[in-house]
């Protein structure tokens, strides 16, 4: 083949992973900040601001998974006995903050229920994404091209660390999307848990880094052998940048300026991982070609997919041009 299609791939369910958490990121932090709005006006104002874009956003987890069933079949029949457990709780999750969407609205006596609901299936989905990211790094096991391990492997101190962390980072997403999108009291209470959350997001992204390299021999060697570690050192020096310039806009009263700034920090621990990861699909041993399907059927779903993402991102940010500015507190879901 004159391209290759497995490394393509890869690429676009990288893109789709990624583009996933930066919109459903701060979709997810609303839901972990639910309980910490002072009033009902003011959780429901939480709530309108992503009910026009939260089941789009929730397109590029649909996207990622799909993809990696139709041309890494191998690294998804190694993942999900793997993962399963904390897949199917994160799927869950996002079933009951879905569903209370619809039910909070039409019912009074039930609402404090489905409050619950939205908070503990966004604080759940988080923490089983990051346990998942956590089990990932640290390597599966496979044996005759099938996983090799236990039911919970994928549980132990460094998979609950990354679990907090993202539900952590998720939650500073969503202090800095309502910066961006309201005004008044919420709008200064989210900017001051803006700062603990920023400070918290950072330490943990920086203790992650940390203790990442000694999961795998590979990931050492990648970020510590030169002439190698001269590319992987412009990550931590872009994330001091955008440090900076979060703390900035926070003092300077920006509202755009912190939430690009924290979607900044997820994008730069994506390239990290993909720095660590690449070209493993599953570490520590199955890379992106042994976990690819053929190069026809590649090849097919590439036509359709080249097709289908242009549509998507369109009609994404469509919505979000629409519902652009500041929130109108007398409108809403309802």
């Amino acid at each position: 083949m004159p391209f290759d299609l497995a490394f393509i791939w890869a690429g676009i369910i990288a893109f789709a992973v990624l583009t996933y958490v930066v919109l459903d990121g701060f979709d997810l932090g609303i839901g972990i900040l639910f309980p910490f709005g002072k009033s009902d006006h003011d959780r429901d104002l939480m709530m309108n601001s992503v009910a026009p874009v939260w089941d789009g956003n929730e397109t590029w987890l649909v996207m990622g998974g799909g993809g990696l069933f139709a041309v890494f079949p191998l690294a998804y029949a190694v993942l999900m006995p793997a993962l399963y457990i904390p897949i199917t709780l994160m799927l869950l999750g996002l079933i009951f903050r879905g569903v209370s969407f619809e039910y909070r609205w039409r019912t009074k006596r039930w609402k404090g229920v489905w409050d619950m609901a939205f908070f503990g299936g966004s604080v759940l989905a988080a923490f089983c994404q990051g346990v998942a990211l956590g089990a990932l790094v640290q390597g599966i096991d496979i044996a005759d091209r099938a996983y090799a391990g236990g039911w919970f492997d994928w549980l132990t101190a460094f998979s609950i660390l990354t679990g907090l962390a993202l539900v952590i980072g998720y939650a500073l997403l969503g202090a800095t999307w309502l910066v961006l999108k309201t005004e008044g009291d919420l709008q200064l209470q989210m900017r001051g848990y803006s700062w603990w959350l920023g400070a918290m997001t950072l330490a943990l992204i920086g203790l992650v880094s940390i203790l990442t390299p000694f999961q795998d021999a590979v990931y050492f060697q990648r970020w510590f052998n030169l002439p190698g570690s001269l590319i992987s050192m412009v990550v931590p020096l872009l994330m001091l940048a955008l440090t900076w310039t979060f703390f900035a806009g926070l003092n300077d009263q920006k509202d755009l300026q912190p939430f690009l700034s924290a979607l900044g920090f997820f994008v730069l621990s994506f390239i990290g991982i993909g720095i660590s990861f690449y070209p493993m699909i599953i570490p520590p041993s199955l890379t992106i070609w042994q976990a690819a399907a053929p190069d026809e059927s590649l090849a097919f779903a590439l036509v359709g997919t080249v097709i289908l993402i242009p549509i998507i991102l369109a009609y994404t940010a469509y919505a979000y041009w629409v519902f652009r500015g500041k929130m109108d507190p007398n409108e809403g879901y309802h």
